[in-house]
């Protein structure tokens, strides 16, 4: 069963430096119908303006994963990691205990687009820490591209989360099949693009939610870029 998620029913705010659109409740975005799927809780899809973005705040107990889609954001925290994210980059932090962070576009003249995904771990009071990895747009083209897994498992960051996470960005025209294990869910979020997911439209900023289903097919209508999530 497919049920499909649209760009325009995400809740949206606008503070001028930064737009923001939740797939999920999240902040001031309350639907009591969208509260998470599985251990995914949060999708939020930012467009942070120049030389703006998120001064120091504090997490517990979340996995945090950053997926870049245009421009560069750089990251700062109290593990003292200071590092700058880019398309292509999975970055990972473990909340646990308690950490603290910024995060502000690198860049004084574009601005940076990027999806921030929270993940549910697998216990409280994991000691935080901190990873990033680069994949090649070889491993990305054309091809579903592990990006974060349980084990980091082919160079992928680890979750503490029976999840696996796969990037793709497919030419038009490009299929690309995903079966899912017996007990296990999928959600997939397009990041550019329009494709569809068996016989279903989606374009940037739709989501989908996959239950019960042994496999399916994507065909990219036009050139695509996809996040897919694999969860139990």
């Amino acid at each position: 069963m497919i049920t499909l998620r649209r760009a325009e029913d995400r809740g949206n705010f606008d503070f001028g430096w930064l737009d923001t659109r939740h797939t999920f409740s999240f902040g001031e975005y309350l639907d009591p119908e969208h509260m998470g799927f599985r251990s995914l809780r949060v999708i939020n899809e930012d467009r942070v303006q120049p030389a703006k973005g998120f001064g120091t705040h504090g997490h517990r107990d979340m996995e945090i994963l950053t997926w870049v889609l245009s421009g560069a954001l750089e990251h700062r925290d109290s593990l003292g990691t200071h590092g700058v994210i880019r398309p292509g980059e999975a970055q990972i932090m473990s909340a646990g205990t308690g950490i603290r962070h910024s995060e502000f576009n690198a860049s004084s003249t574009d601005p940076v687009h990027f999806l921030q995904i929270w993940i549910l771990p697998e216990r409280s009071g994991l000691e935080p820490r901190y990873d990033q990895v680069a994949f090649p747009e070889t491993e990305l083209r054309n091809r579903l591209c592990l990006i974060a897994s349980a084990d980091g498992a082919e160079g992928s960051v680890k979750l503490f989360q029976d999840a696996r996470i796969f990037a793709a960005r497919l030419d038009a025209g490009r299929e690309v099949q995903i079966p899912l294990r017996p007990g296990r869910s999928g959600y997939l979020q397009v990041t550019a693009g329009s494709l569809t997911l068996d016989g279903a439209f989606l374009e940037a900023g739709d989501g989908a939610r996959i239950e019960d289903a042994a496999s399916f097919a994507i065909i990219a209508q036009s050139p695509s870029e996809l996040l897919f999530f694999d969860l139990a």
